[in-house]
């Protein structure tokens, strides 16, 4: 069996609260049975590939898929692109950026995911530092997340605010960068022009940034996107799953 490269997004698809998805070693049974190359996509910033690795390894389901998340891909370009930056992610994180943070003269700020530690004081001090001419670096943009079936705003609305204030862009590195997809099948030693899919559970930052280059969107609802897609969406996922299991007759068709 021959098919094109695969995406696969972590929380929602093969991650569900806090346990794998139940079809999940099925799943990754045959894309290892199939040799289909493979990679696993996280915009969380809460963790590293490893830690992804080790996540599965830890309910007793392993495999040789590579995963890449948007702390990795930012961490990789920061370091290509700056000696000194002021970052807010998770405090057991902060240890990889070691030697480049500089809370006094930062040239970029890197923003990930803290959680509930937003509030009016930080978002001045982050603005101050951009508006002088600092860059803004966003791990990811996402507008909300679900982790354990509660729906919460996550840290694009944030970043925007802060773009809104000070006029500039942020350079945004997780889905839907286009640079965020290339580097994952560079992972794989694919090229992007070759075709992909994808497999999320988001209609935007999932199907619509990988029909943007040119791949096949496969939407599950498994995750943040509830059944039945609202018929005025303007984005039309390639195909559509419940499961992994449709998942994996989807493809083998």
């Amino acid at each position: 069996m021959k098919t094109k490269p695969i995406l696969i997004d972590f929380d929602g698809v093969v991650k569900l609260g806090h346990s794998p998805a139940s079809d999940a070693k099925e799943f990754f049974n045959f894309i290892n049975a199939n040799k289909i190359p493979a990679c696993i996509l996280s915009n969380s910033t809460l963790r590293t590939g490893d830690l992804i690795q080790e996540f599965f390894s830890s309910h007793g389901i392993t495999f040789s898929i590579p995963a890449l998340t948007a702390f990795d891909a930012a961490l990789s370009f920061v370091k290509k692109n700056y000696k000194r930056i002021q970052v807010y992610c998770r405090d057991y994180l902060v240890h990889h950026f070691e030697g480049m943070i500089d809370d006094e003269n930062p040239e970029a700020i890197v923003i990930g995911d803290i959680g509930d530690k937003w509030d009016y004081q930080m978002m001045n001090d982050i603005f101050k530092r951009v508006f002088a001419g600092a860059d803004l670096v966003a791990m990811h943009k996402n507008k909300y997340w679900n982790p354990s079936g509660k729906v919460l705003i996550d840290a694009g609305a944030f970043i925007a605010g802060i773009e809104y204030a000070t006029s500039k862009e942020a350079i945004v590195i997780g889905k839907p960068s286009p640079h965020y997809f290339k580097a994952a099948l560079e992972k794989i030693g694919v090229n992007i022009d070759d075709g992909f899919f994808i497999i999320g559970d988001d209609i935007e930052n999932d199907v619509k940034a990988a029909q943007d280059l040119g791949g096949k969107g496969i939407l599950i609802f498994t995750g943040k996107t509830k059944f039945p897609l609202e018929s005025d969406s303007v984005v039309k996922p390639d195909f559509e799953a419940h499961s992994l299991k449709e998942v994996i007759n989807l493809i083998s068709e």
